[in-house]
């Protein structure tokens, strides 16, 4: 996702709206970040709270992603596709935290 978001920000007038495009670079750097950030945090409860964080960042990638469509900087067919995959990340998350959440109650 990461690459997709920079390669994307590359082109284009996203390249040249640099609020929009650094805001989705940070968004999307910031969902990698947490991960790797609470996954060296002491306990699970810490971790889950970085992978809530990692989910925020996610969400407001997707409204990014959103505006820039609706704004014409990502064709339909461009924004389907990163939309799906920030999608399936984002439920990825909320996968682990509902495992880790389970695995600590048993």
């Amino acid at each position: 996702m990461v690459i997709d978001i920079y390669k994307k920000t590359l082109q284009g007038n996203l390249s040249k709206d640099f609020g929009l495009r650094d805001q989705m670079r940070k968004s999307v750097v910031s969902i990698i970040s947490n991960i790797a950030e609470g996954k060296e945090r002491e306990t699970p409860a810490e971790l889950i709270r970085f992978l809530f964080f990692a989910k925020g960042s996610a969400g407001e990638l997707r409204a990014q992603l959103i505006i820039a469509k609706d704004i014409s900087y990502i064709k339909d067919n461009e924004f389907s596709m990163l939309i799906k995959k920030i999608e399936k990340l984002s439920f990825m998350i909320g996968a682990l935290i509902r495992s880790i959440r389970q695995r600590e109650s048993n």
